[in-house]
């Protein structure tokens, strides 16, 4: 048999370009300038009023969050059992490219063409992410996962800064000129779609598919491992007291992170009255402190524990919800975001080491894929939490908001429940046989 190619630096660095690659359409369609545009122009005519155009958009959102939730599992069997990641990203990346670079047909009233585009596009995006993150284990050991890991983390966040701010200087040169947003956000999209197709070319060129194929004798046998995968991780999960503890308090205050992550361009411009440069710029520098936040707080984790390092970061949360609420200038809203940056880089970066710390060294991809599950489940609960009290309240969002925050005080009490170093024994010396 071949042996196995050593993992070369171009190849890692080919990987970590698909995080600098994607993350241009979290950041400019998910969080600063789609969502708000579906919001104000699509789907409404300006303040969003009796707060429909907003549980649209988290309706959409809940939807795509629920297709991969169902499918992730499938997706991820055929790929391992046949060695076709890197084929099924290629059709993920092509497909996200494909209907984002649509989501410049969409215009004021297209409502049903921009919720349809925006769950094909966000679909293939969270597809491909989990696709690419299947890689690491084959480039790295366990000693420098975390360094590999982190390296496109931070790619990523560059990327979508840069992505962004190509943005933010076409806008801020079409609006110079009288354009609307109805003219200026369809070219952002085509920038987003641009920038992810030629980002990502490295990935193809030279990252490798490293696993053996093995055959699948049918779409159903591919169907039934997939869904067999997830049981047996939920059984074994079971077994490890704060691990599934703290997966439990994870998925909850993962709701209002993924609440303010695809909702605080809406909130800031319905709200506050931002215009499109400012909610850019605003997003450009929650980006900046969050990476801050994510690298100053890593170190303040290795001196206090992760759970405590955690609690420090929901209760910036809280406060920055609750000041969020009752705040009424602009200047007070820069303040919060600030907050919310520093809280949003540390509190991911926290959950995901304590995953890892919580799990024993062979089944580490098992548990780190209940945290994606974790994670998509967040996602469809809290943005539509937040569209349904908007709704009901005629458009206050700041009661939506402030609802919000209620995630992250149920996660704080549940983690206060989470023995750091019980979890940690447990991962080393608890051992069952399968």
């Amino acid at each position: 048999m071949p042996s196995t190619p050593p993992v070369t630096r171009r190849e890692i660095f080919s990987w970590a370009m698909f995080d600098f690659a994607n993350s241009g359409y979290t950041t400019v369609v998910l969080t600063a300038i789609f969502n708000a545009y579906f919001v104000s122009v699509v789907a409404g005519n300006g303040p969003d009023q009796d707060g429909r155009a907003t549980l649209l958009w988290t309706f959409a959102t809940s939807i795509t969050n629920i297709l991969v939730l169902i499918s992730a599992p499938v997706i991820g069997a055929i790929a391992d059992h046949g060695a076709r990641k890197k084929q099924f990203l290629l059709i993920s990346t092509l497909g996200c490219v494909l209907f984002t670079a649509l989501l410049a047909t969409v215009g004021p009233g297209d409502v049903m063409l921009g919720m349809l585009l925006l769950v094909l596009s966000a679909f293939m995006f969270h597809t491909g992410e989990d696709l690419i993150a299947g890689f690491l284990p084959e480039l790295a050991d366990e000693h420098d996962m975390g360094r590999i890991s982190g390296y496109g983390w931070s790619l990523g966040y560059f990327g979508g800064m840069l992505v962004l701010g190509l943005c933010l200087v076409y806008v801020g040169m079409a609006q110079a000129r009288g354009d609307s947003a109805a003219q200026y956000v369809p070219v952002t999209m085509l920038i987003t779609a641009g920038a992810f197709a030629f980002a990502a070319l490295p990935t193809f060129l030279w990252l490798r598919e490293r696993a053996t194929p093995q055959p699948l004798s049918s779409w159903r046998a591919a169907v039934q491992i997939g869904f067999h995968r997830v049981r047996q991780t939920f059984l074994h999960a079971r077994h490890y007291q704060d691990l599934f503890r703290f997966l439990i308090t994870l998925s909850i205050y993962y709701c209002g992170i993924y609440t303010v992550i695809v909702l605080a361009a809406i909130y800031a411009q319905q709200v506050m009255g931002f215009g499109m440069q400012e909610t850019i710029l605003m997003i450009l520098l929650v980006n900046i402190t969050a990476a801050v936040g994510a690298f100053g707080f890593g170190h303040v984790q290795d001196r206090l524990g992760s759970v405590a390092t955690l609690v420090i970061t929901l209760l910036i949360w809280v406060a920055a919800l609750v000041l969020a609420y009752f705040n009424e200038t602009r200047s007070g809203f820069w303040l919060v975001a600030n907050l919310i940056g520093l809280a949003l880089g540390s509190s991911q970066s926290a959950g995901r080491a304590l995953i890892g710390l919580f799990s024993p060294p062979d089944r580490s991809a098992e548990f780190f894929g209940l945290w994606g599950l974790a994670g998509k489940l967040a996602s469809v609960i809290g943005p539509l939490s937040y569209g349904m009290v908007a709704f009901l309240t005629q458009g206050n969002h700041r009661l939506a908001l402030l609802t919000t925050a209620g995630f992250f005080i149920a996660g704080l009490l549940l983690l206060l429940t989470v023995n750091e170093k019980r979890g940690r024994t447990a991962a080393r010396n608890v051992r069952i046989d399968t």
